[in-house]
């Protein structure tokens, strides 16, 4: 007698059996969609004018505050790992009110670009452009009478530019989410003679909270007040877009969103609208919270942070920042054996 599942079973009668494309690892990755790549990646760096030797920053375990000599191994490990760009950021020996390290020709991101050009010339490197690391109130811009004020920024904002890729920075990237900043910035370099640095906008760069691990590795935090005036409301998509689009007329190589994980629905929507190419910062406190749980046992290190790179990529975005990049290099080198 046929048992009553059997008799469910042959009623089926089904054409399209999905589950026939899954069932070995082999099957698997010959019917994958989206392919993560080290090649996708760019790893940010802190370079800190103050230090002899590397520093762990205690909320980004295995993530370092580097002195500028040590620089070349750091280097040597991207280029060996074939991730294709790093992004730098940059602590000065002192701040004031206007950032003046931000754009000196001896500042920190200065001397970083030149020694990373030195050590691995074919390496894109790519810097942050802002002034919050290097002001002595945190802000993202000039501060007049308690506010920060956007024009006066957005020139400060194009020597940075300027005095970065004279040092050598294949890309340039506004972070601060001043209006105008990506014309400005396109303009100083174009009458600076340096038209083939490449303009990387922070556009849709909302006021989260996951930058806080970021606040303390750069130590940026503001020292009053917030940058809800500046960056984008996290609630806004329409806006975002708005943002994106107003960067592209501006004349933006590549656009951004950031954070990430928490806004796949604005890539994804951006991937849709604009054919520039897509950068999306996997952040900070995406990072750390990842760490934490794996530190508490809870997490698979290695399958959640590819679930989540993946899920960048699927979105829409072809570059991520982020800071697993040497880590989620070598496992996907591991699969490719």
């Amino acid at each position: 007698m046929k048992s009553e599942l059997y008799d469910v079973s042959e009623k089926l009668q089904l054409r399209d059996r999905l589950r026939r494309l899954r069932k070995t690892e082999s099957l698997r990755l010959l019917c994958r969609e989206t392919r993560l790549s080290s090649s996708d990646f760019v790893y940010p760096i802190f370079v800190d004018h103050r230090l002899s030797e590397v520093e762990e920053i205690a909320s980004m375990p295995g993530i370092y505050r580097h002195p500028l000599s040590g620089l070349k191994d750091e280097i040597s490990e991207v280029v060996d790992l074939k991730i294709p760009a790093v992004l730098l950021f940059g602590l000065p020996k002192r701040k004031d009110a206007l950032g003046s390290e931000a754009y000196s020709p001896d500042g920190i991101v200065q001397q970083s670009v030149r020694e990373v050009k030195k050590v691995a010339p074919q390496l894109t490197v790519a810097t942050d452009v802002c002034l919050c690391q290097y002001t002595d109130h945190g802000h993202c811009g000039v501060i007049r009478e308690g506010r920060v004020k956007n024009d006066e920024s957005v020139g400060l904002l194009s020597r940075i530019a300027i005095s970065h890729a004279e040092a050598g920075a294949d890309i340039v990237g506004p972070s601060a989410m001043m209006d105008g900043q990506v014309g400005a910035l396109r303009r100083a370099l174009d009458e600076g003679g340096l038209d083939e640095t490449l303009v990387m906008s922070y556009s849709a760069k909302f006021a989260s909270g996951f930058y806080g691990p970021f606040r303390e590795a750069a130590e940026s935090t503001p020292l009053w007040g917030d940058r809800r005036s500046y960056q984008m409301d996290p609630p806004n998509l329409r806006e975002a877009i708005r943002e994106i689009e107003m960067d592209v007329g501006e004349g933006a190589d590549i656009v951004m969103v950031k954070p990430a994980l928490s806004y796949l629905d604005v890539i994804r929507e951006a991937r849709d609208r604009v054919s520039l190419p897509l950068a999306a910062y996997n952040v900070s406190g995406e990072y750390s919270m990842i760490k934490a749980a794996v530190q508490m046992g809870w997490l698979d290190e290695r399958r959640i942070t590819l679930e989540v790179l993946t899920a960048i990529k699927r979105a829409g975005a072809n570059i991520i920042i982020t800071y697993f990049a040497k880590d989620a290099a070598k496992w996907l080198r591991e699969v490719d054996r």
